[in-house]
């Protein structure tokens, strides 16, 4: 993959979280590792939407979050993709968003528990920050935020949203749109009063284990590029 063609990955990424309802007005923040040089990553650019990326106004940054190319601003967030980028090199995107369902429930404090498929994809864990609420524009905030997350595919930054981080950023948005399903299933399920048990751990993770491939995540991340063009008339 070419640099080029990483940040048209990144692109399609910000209009898939644009039209699924993930946007927070210019908010949310995606990147993606350089391809021909792990130390740097881009990024999408402050003041814009997720749904506004250009090749010409995407942000180049390196993992201590200097800024060393493009034509759009710095987001000041950009601590949480750097430091998670420095410690956990198996890691190429990273997102960090602020779903309606999954803010919900980590103001809950309660686990994330397997009530659907996607409850199962995060049933071999998930991270938990609760530092603080504030923005964490500080590389001390950051590596708290990544030291939260650990080995996890994403962790809850309570009150203020989740960093997701994938292999692939194909990996990266399907797990983002999946969390914030699973948030709501159980937010849903658990108004109703007392739910019914989970499933056995083992069934758990065998459904974990099918719906985790790689190739999964690249048929369902192409088909949700292929839907959210046509939802914002692209």
């Amino acid at each position: 993959m070419t640099a080029d063609e990483a940040k048209q990955k990144l692109i399609d990424a910000g209009i898939v979280l644009e039209a699924q309802g993930l946007g927070d007005f210019t908010r949310g923040h995606v990147t993606i590792r350089d391809p021909n040089d792990p130390g740097k990553f881009f990024m999408k650019p402050h003041s814009f939407g997720l749904d506004e990326m250009t090749m010409e106004n995407i942000v180049t940054c390196d993992l201590e979050g200097e800024k060393l190319a493009g034509g759009g601003p710095r987001h000041s967030e950009v601590y949480i993709h750097s430091e998670i980028f420095k410690v956990r090199p198996d890691i190429n995107s990273v997102i960090h968003a602020h779903p309606t369902h999954a803010l919900a429930l980590s103001a809950t404090g309660r686990p994330l528990r397997a009530f659907s498929q996607g409850g199962a994809v995060f049933a071999d864990g998930i991270g938990d920050y609760r530092d603080t609420i504030d923005l964490i524009r500080s590389k001390e905030m950051g590596a708290g935020v990544a030291k939260s997350l650990g080995s996890y595919k994403a962790t809850f930054l309570k009150n203020h949203g989740v960093a997701v981080a994938g292999r692939t950023l194909e990996e990266c948005v399907i797990l983002t749109l999946m969390l914030e399903n699973a948030c709501q299933i159980q937010l849903l399920a658990e108004a109703t009063g007392e739910t019914a048990p989970e499933f056995p751990r083992d069934d758990v993770m065998k459904l974990h284990d099918k719906i985790s491939r790689p190739e999964q995540h690249t048929i369902n991340f192409d088909y949700m590029v292929r839907k959210s063009r046509r939802q914002l008339g692209l």
